[in-house]
């Protein structure tokens, strides 16, 4: 067993505000949040990163005792289950009801567990529910801390105060070895034959029924030595087309897996080309910030296998051609070709999925990044409502995905094309293929104006 990473769970009565609090927690909208109590029935997973520290955080559904309602049975157990792999409980309360006795009922519950319990009170907007929040003191735990989840106010307290109590876990020290992977595309793409072709055994199952897998299962394999977590992923759907809560979650997972992936393996037909749902599933995986390598599989049935060398013929050629025209948010995501049913083209997918995470790690000195930007400015000046661009200086306040910020006298000259512009002549030095790529522009009014 792989050592894991510190687990945060939040518990607590129904309709209370814990999916709010898990997704400001991630930071993305990952749990479905509405008025209805009980709306999250199953155990959601994300993984987020705090101060430095990567910590697993677990939303549950609402728990109540004393129903006879076996779906609130069923949220029961699957809270039970996550608190066993606990290593701090968040009970979350209503600072805005105040105390509830389902509240005391829980926190009798949650009194014989080992881990730490910190009473969080959420929809704690303004300084006034701090101090009413002092009411749950009475559930008999001594860390109470007020937060709002909509706003994001008490979470840094909150979040501090926990990662100073977890030691530096062998899953954090070793996560930036481990490279995770997320299979994704439409359903009956091929995504579970390409997850056995890398794992050379029958890990997933394989149908020709659309929707076969449901869940995201994990599997660690070996790549010439360097361990991958390879994740099979249900098919995403359209919302319109998701039928029943099954469908939901399949859709939901798949999109997780993304999130807490280091590259995006995007699955196509070569048979049918790309599609709509294609491109949906690229764009989010653009809009992630992630890595993105296309894999059209089945290509077997249009061409003979040719080995893993994949020579480009005529016929690639113009698939490529087809892809690139119609996805051109995502032109700088490599293209293979495979077969997962006869395991062909798997080593060049996996070199292409390393080279596009090295990219999205990549960071370019500041004076190197400064003299090609402003040779750029140079060679395609901007004037706009006659006023010109003037670019003071450019920096990279980050990677994963690189990201570029132009200091400049306004950036409201700066279109959207000119950004584009800056990001090709940044591609065209130094290639970045796989991974999006972030300019923006920042205004620096009065600090560099003459």
């Amino acid at each position: 067993m792989a050592a894991r990473l510190p687990t945060l769970v939040i518990v607590g009565r129904p309709n209370v505000g814990k999916s709010t609090l898990f997704n400001r927690i991630a930071g993305k909208r990952i749990a479905v949040v509405e008025d209805t109590p009980g709306v999250t029935r199953d155990r959601l997973y994300a993984e987020f990163e705090h101060r430095g520290r990567r910590m697993r955080l677990v939303d549950t559904g609402g728990i109540l005792f004393g129903e006879d309602d076996p779906l609130v049975e069923q949220i029961r157990v699957q809270a039970e289950v996550a608190m066993a792999e606990a290593d701090v409980v968040l009970f979350v309360v209503d600072a805005a009801e105040g105390l509830n006795p389902a509240d005391h009922d829980l926190a009798e519950r949650l009194r014989g567990i080992r881990q730490p319990v910190y009473v969080v009170p959420t929809k704690s907007d303004n300084p006034d529910r701090d101090i009413q929040s002092a009411e749950f003191y009475a559930l008999g735990f001594d860390q109470v801390t007020p937060v709002s989840g909509v706003h994001g106010r008490g979470l840094d307290d909150l979040l501090d105060t926990i990662a100073e109590g977890f030691p530096k876990t062998a899953a954090e020290e070793e996560r930036g070895d481990e490279l995770r992977l997320a299979i994704v595309g439409r359903p009956n793409v091929g995504k579970s034959s390409m997850l056995n072709a890398f794992t050379g055994e029958q890990r997933a199952i394989v149908s020709n029924i659309p929707g076969t897998t449901r869940d995201a299962v994990d599997t660690l394999v070996q790549w010439k030595g360097q361990p991958v977590r390879l994740v099979d992923t249900a098919g995403l759907r359209r919302r319109g087309k998701i039928q029943g809560s099954v469908e939901y979650y399949m859709a939901l997972r798949a999109t997780q897996a993304m999130e807490r992936a280091d590259c995006a393996l995007l699955v196509v037909d070569g048979q049918e080309g790309l599609t709509d749902g294609d491109k949906r599933v690229a764009k989010a995986s653009h809009d992630l910030g992630k890595p993105l390598v296309i894999a059209v599989n089945k290509w077997d049935l249009r061409e003979p296998p040719d080995g893993e060398l994949g020579r480009r013929t005529a016929l690639k050629k113009d698939f490529e051609r087809i892809i690139r025209n119609e996805a051109p948010e995502v032109a700088y995501a490599p293209i293979r070709f495979t077969s997962a049913q006869e395991e062909t083209g798997m080593d060049g997918v996996m070199k292409a999925v390393y080279a596009a995470v090295d990219n999205w790690s990549f960071r370019i000195g500041t004076g190197v990044l400064n003299r090609l930007v402003q040779d750029a400015v140079f060679s395609k000046p901007l004037t706009r409502k006659g006023k010109p661009l003037k670019v003071y200086y450019c920096t990279q306040p980050q990677a994963r995905p690189p990201m570029f910020v132009l200091f400049c006298n306004d950036a409201e000259l700066v279109h959207f094309s000119y950004l584009r512009y800056i990001e090709n002549q940044i591609r065209a030095k130094f290639t970045l293929e796989g991974t999006p790529i972030r300019v923006v522009a920042r205004s620096s009014k009065g600090k560099y104006d003459d």
